[in-house]
């Protein structure tokens, strides 16, 4: 009977598992062609494999034939040992699996984003998702990814995450916005200029309106003044509300502009080279219940950018 060759195994050492895979493989198939297929690869490349393993192992696991190819007496108890281990494998990564798609997904978002864009949907998720729960984290700290602290974020950015896996979701504009009662009680805005009469309400600080005004040419007008908010919902409840003018982000004003809660009095918006992105692990990317809210995702985003 061959000895297996000693000097290449030890008690933690194993064969290349491509190896063992190929042989396992082309032991139940007994076909070197059919286990190819079954795993997408060359005849030339289960051969190779199957070699390989023999020489590492220091014996002959098949007799290759003319027409047909059998197993040796150690090729047939090697066999029988690697099919319960993948077998076995096949089934931890299953139950992996299955505690993964049972545990909540964890999705952090910024407030805004959340409650003007986000929550307003997730009906439609949970339509098509009855079983899959998801756990909302609005917050505006940078949530770590790579600590496991959250499964995936949407974040607002230029899309350059070292590390990260991200996918544009939807991109953004800015233009004026105010509720119809306001322009009821003050008139109407004929042009940009006439924005001097009315109170002005900004988003953090006084940039996009100065990026804004300047684009359109109005420059009698005192951006610098008025109401900030640090949250974008609040910026435009407040406008919503009849407090002022606000310069607001298309993709969270969408929603209000449906409704007729908020109007835009001018048809100039301005592009920002910011956008909304979908951020994960790369490695976790392809997890089901990340690739089915990405998916649903991105539907909904295709559907916002439709209108």
């Amino acid at each position: 009977m061959p000895q297996i060759n000693k000097s290449n195994l030890s008690r933690n050492r194993l064969p290349p598992l491509n190896a063992l895979r190929a042989f396992e493989c082309a032991a139940r198939q007994l076909s070197f062609t059919r286990a190819a297929a079954e795993l997408h690869v060359t005849q030339a490349a289960i051969s190779h494999q199957v070699k390989s393993l023999e020489e590492y192992l220091g014996l002959k696991l098949f007799r290759r034939l003319n027409r047909a190819l059998l197993l040796t007496e150690e090729g047939q108890a090697y066999a029988a040992s690697l099919n319960e281990a993948f077998a076995l494998m096949q089934h931890a990564t299953g139950r992996l699996y299955a505690l993964q798609a049972a545990s909540p997904l964890t999705v952090s978002v910024l407030p805004s984003f959340a409650a003007r864009w986000l929550v307003p949907r997730l009906g439609r998720f949970r339509q098509r998702w009855p079983d899959a729960d998801l756990l909302i984290d609005p917050s505006t700290r940078l949530a770590d990814l790579q600590r496991g602290e959250v499964d995936v974020a949407i974040r607002y950015g230029r899309g350059r995450y070292p590390g990260l896996h991200a996918e544009r979701l939807l991109g953004e504009a800015l233009f004026p916005v105010c509720s119809p009662q306001l322009l009821a009680c003050a008139g109407p805005l004929a042009q940009a200029a006439d924005l001097a009469r009315l109170p002005l309400l900004h988003d953090d600080d006084h940039g996009d309106w100065l990026a804004w005004l300047d684009a359109v040419g109005a420059k009698n007008v005192q951006a610098m003044r008025g109401s900030v908010f640090t949250d974008s919902s609040m910026l435009l409840q407040a406008a919503i509300a009849g407090q002022g003018v606000a310069m607001a982000r298309g993709v969270l004003a969408d929603g209000a502009l449906r409704e007729g809660l908020l109007v835009r009095p001018f048809a100039q918006s301005l592009p920002v080279e910011l956008a909304y992105h979908l951020v994960c692990l790369p490695e976790r990317a392809r997890q089901p219940k990340i690739a089915r809210f990405r998916d649903w995702l991105m539907d909904e985003a295709s559907s916002n950018a439709a209108h």
